[in-house]
């Protein structure tokens, strides 16, 4: 009996050390969402920011061809860098809320897992990189015309704010909207944690909706994402410094 008893609670104290370790490396994660964050924000403010419906396929092979690195960028390439990163942040957030909210929990975490799954495989940065270098050494225009409608087909099921990417873009912040929700109700992360991620996730949603089915409200659009991304900073540095607190203090 006293042998049964001991390893039940070794068995406990493992458990509890591997959700520890979660807790920790999702709070690593959440701060390295906001250097991401900030990084796009300084890489944004040389320009950068383009309306989906103004540029054909032989602008982006120009685009790649002056920089690389802004072309990546501006097809969602430091994005498909966060959601990776951001992983075990929501894997985390769901252990912290498994006992009391794990339905709600894991609904948001498959959303997010699914939405980043469609954006990562969608994301033309790459494709299009590929396709600019083949573009820049073609000699004939019959080439040149089938790798810019390659480059077509590509940035309609890829670039960002299209019909193509917006799935992606959708279930991952509604999915962080309701981990949100949950961190609300739950307290764990405090309530200026969960508001702050509420509206920002909203925002972020709605500037989505916008940007991606009425393209022609980008400066609306635009202000509408300042606010969603200066309360998603809020919400990643309060809950990763409470994932960081979890994983050195408490046991879920």
């Amino acid at each position: 009996m006293l042998q049964a008893a001991s390893k039940q609670k070794e068995t406990t104290e493992t458990e509890n050390m591997n959700w520890q370790c979660l807790y920790r490396l999702g709070g690593a994660a959440a701060l390295a969402a906001i250097v991401i964050m900030l990084l796009d924000i300084v890489i944004s403010c040389g320009g950068g920011d383009f309306r989906p419906d103004t540029l054909t396929a032989t602008d982006w092979f120009a685009l790649f061809q002056g920089s690389r690195l802004a072309g990546m960028r501006a097809l969602g390439f430091l994005n498909v860098i966060s959601l990776t990163v951001t992983a075990p942040l929501y894997l985390a957030l769901y252990a912290a809320h498994r006992q009391i909210y794990r339905t709600q929990a894991a609904l948001a975490l498959i959303l997010f897992l699914v939405g980043a799954a469609v954006y990562i495989a969608n994301n033309a940065a790459v494709p299009m990189l590929v396709l600019s270098s083949k573009y820049a050494a073609a000699t004939a225009d019959a080439q040149r015309t089938l790798l810019a409608a390659a480059g077509e087909a590509i940035i309609a099921c890829g670039a960002d704010f299209t019909p193509g990417s917006f799935i992606g873009f959708f279930f991952t912040e509604i999915a962080g909207a309701v981990f949100a929700t949950i961190a609300l109700r739950s307290r764990i992360f405090g309530r200026a944690a969960a508001y702050s991620g509420i509206l920002g996730f909203v925002f972020l949603a709605v500037f989505t909706v916008v940007l991606t089915f009425v393209p022609a409200l980008f400066d609306a659009a635009m202000v509408i994402a300042m606010a969603g991304g200066v309360c998603s900073l809020a919400w990643y540095g309060l809950v990763g410094r409470g994932l960081l607190r979890l994983g050195l203090h408490e046991a879920a």
